[in-house]
């Protein structure tokens, strides 16, 4: 029975988020990368001190790394409870994308908080290292066929003992990439912002004193249980089943599907991915905390009104095998994580909105595009320019999605392309909304972008993304995106991957370049009730062509950007008979 009084709790609860908060800009400000300090790849968290259950998550940080950071932190411990010796001071670093991580960039230091000689809660922070060896730099191997061909593997490892630092495990780190100074850069500042935390943790310890931050935690937990349960019984019993696909593995060049049977009963929910395909050759595979990381951003999306921390996954049951590709065990490749949780999280948004119509959102773009360059200076030193992109996400019951932003996975931002053509040698010719890219609808899907980027020096290209083959889809009667589409310059003209969405190893030439068009997101609802005012709005803004106006949504623009009212309406007629 809590005794907290609800002020205190709310008070309690906005210093904790805080310390969460300031660890995250404390990263965010001082790492070398950009994927970390200006896409914000990263995160910070309070964990459990036996269960490493996540206790509070910053609002910056990536969400999908709050899921997966439980089961780093758990990790950890069973690490402690088999060989013992955990001393305050200490800081474990690891990159195991089998235990709680993701993918091997993806690197952890989890960081134990003692008081009164007592493990009191743990601290963690995750970043994603810009290159960490392996076959590609950057480490997205879309060829890989097990993880010692994607980076090097860190199990938990203490970086300090008792606060001494383990020169040992850094000169290992840096002789084990290709930019270890920009991996020096981002240690330093996941250790910043770990420091920090702990001392403010330590302030607010000392203020409410430890019974009482004991008692916030459980309430916190209690609280975000008892509202997903509220949540889950208002929908109505039933199984509900959907599935989407991947375009290949980069091995071989089938589709591969993602699929959930959903069954809810009174309070509880079973999210079973039995029917999903078996573990892939190819590196989109995910492992069982990441599948379950996945579920909690999605649940995140439906029940907005429920705390984010482990009480929420409490009413949920995980049916995950690791006879399917997201469940998979080592070595099996999972470098392009990224591009299975897309699809993961919108086969549970397509399932639960079975079950609630009225949330029924479309498909999203679906893929990051995993790019990277990387070349030699004139100085003889290495770079290597990894990011992701944008593009359109789905049309919704309330409005259009969104142009040009970032896949529902995460907060983080797409890098500015000043700050890319700053730190390495590529200019870009085009940043740009693609037209004629997002589904149809009543509310159409956001439109996707266009990125031409030349290298300024020789460089070498890798490409890991999706969404090729199966355009993403409408609902209520939307109609589905334009698909990805990659191409570089060569000597002899324009080329394309044999798998679509996938390649390795291209040579670029100077003053070449290559260029992305990401796909934008499904509409919802019957295009032609759209308003053809709206219609004619985004003909004028260039998001839709004058041709696609009059085929999809039976609406005729003339040329100065008006609706010719007379030829809609019979377009409209003519179409509806």
């Amino acid at each position: 029975m809590t005794t907290i009084d609800p002020v205190t709790l709310a008070v309690l609860k906005g210093r904790l988020e805080q310390i969460a908060d300031e660890m995250d800009a404390t990263l965010f400000r001082s790492a070398f990368n950009p994927i970390i300090a200006e896409a914000r790849d990263a995160c910070h968290g309070l964990y459990h001190a036996t269960t490493g259950e996540t206790l509070v998550q910053g609002s910056s940080g990536l969400p999908i790394f709050v899921g997966a950071m439980a089961f780093a932190v758990k990790a950890v411990i069973d690490k402690v409870g088999r060989e013992g010796g955990l001393e305050e001071g200490d800081t474990f670093l690891f990159n195991d994308p089998y235990l709680g991580g993701t993918h091997l960039n993806d690197f952890r230091l989890v960081r134990p908080i003692f008081h009164e000689g007592e493990l009191f809660c743990w601290l963690a922070s995750v970043g994603h290292w810009l290159d960490i060896g392996g076959n590609v730099p950057g480490g997205y191997n879309p060829q890989a066929t097990e993880s010692f061909q994607e980076g090097v593997c860190f199990p938990p490892v203490k970086l300090f003992s008792a606060g001494k630092l383990s020169q040992d495990i850094v000169d290992i780190l840096a002789a084990n990439s290709r930019v270890p100074t920009s991996n020096w850069g981002d240690l330093n500042g996941q250790i910043n912002a770990l420091d920090l935390g702990e001392r403010r943790f330590r302030t607010l310890l000392a203020e409410y004193g430890a019974p009482t931050l004991r008692e916030a935690f459980d309430a916190f937990s209690g609280r975000a249980e008892a509202l997903m349960r509220s949540a889950i019984a208002a929908l109505p019993d039933g199984t509900y089943s959907f599935e989407d696909v991947l375009d290949n593995d980069g091995i071989t060049d089938d589709l591969l599907t993602i699929a959930l049977d959903l069954t809810i009963s009174g309070e509880r929910m079973v999210l079973d991915f039995s029917r999903s395909s078996p573990p892939a050759q190819g590196p989109i595979n995910i492992s069982y905390a990441t599948t379950a990381a996945c579920c909690y951003v999605a649940l995140k999306h439906v029940f907005t009104d429920v705390p984010a921390n482990a009480g929420c996954l409490k009413p949920i049951d995980f049916v995950i095998p690791p006879t399917t590709l997201l469940g998979a065990t080592a070595p099996k490749p999972m470098a392009g994580y990224t591009e299975t949780i897309l699809r993961l999280i919108g086969v549970m948004l397509g399932a639960l909105a079975q079950a609630d119509p009225e949330r029924a959102t479309a498909a999203p773009f679906g893929t990051i595009n995993a790019l990277s360059l990387a070349g030699y200076r004139g100085d003889g030193s290495r770079w290597v320019m990894f990011s992701f992109f944008g593009g359109g996400l789905g049309g919704n019951p309330e409005s259009d999605g969104l142009n040009h932003a970032n896949n529902p996975i995460s907060t983080a931002t797409i890098p500015p392309a000043e700050i890319l053509e700053a730190s390495y040698p590529v200019m870009f010719r085009q940043w740009a909304l693609r037209p004629d890219s997002a589904g149809a609808g009543a509310h159409r899907g956001g439109v996707g972008a266009i990125y031409e980027v030349e290298a300024l020096s020789d460089a070498t290209v890798s490409l890991l993304g999706e969404r090729g083959k199966v355009a993403p889809f409408g609902v209520e009667g939307g109609g589905s995106a334009a698909l990805n589409r990659f191409t570089w310059e060569a000597e002899d003209g324009e080329h394309s991957p044999p798998f679509v969405s996938k390649i390795t190893g291209v040579p670029l030439a100077a003053g070449r370049a290559v260029r992305l068009e990401s796909p934008g997101g499904g509409g919802w609802g019957d295009p032609m009730t759209r308003d053809a005012a709206l219609v004619g709005r985004d003909v004028r803004l260039g998001y839709v062509s004058a041709e696609a106006a009059r085929k999809d949504y039976g609406v005729a623009v003339r040329e100065d950007g008006t609706i010719d009212e007379a030829a809609t309406s019979a377009l409209r007629k003519g179409i509806a008979a």
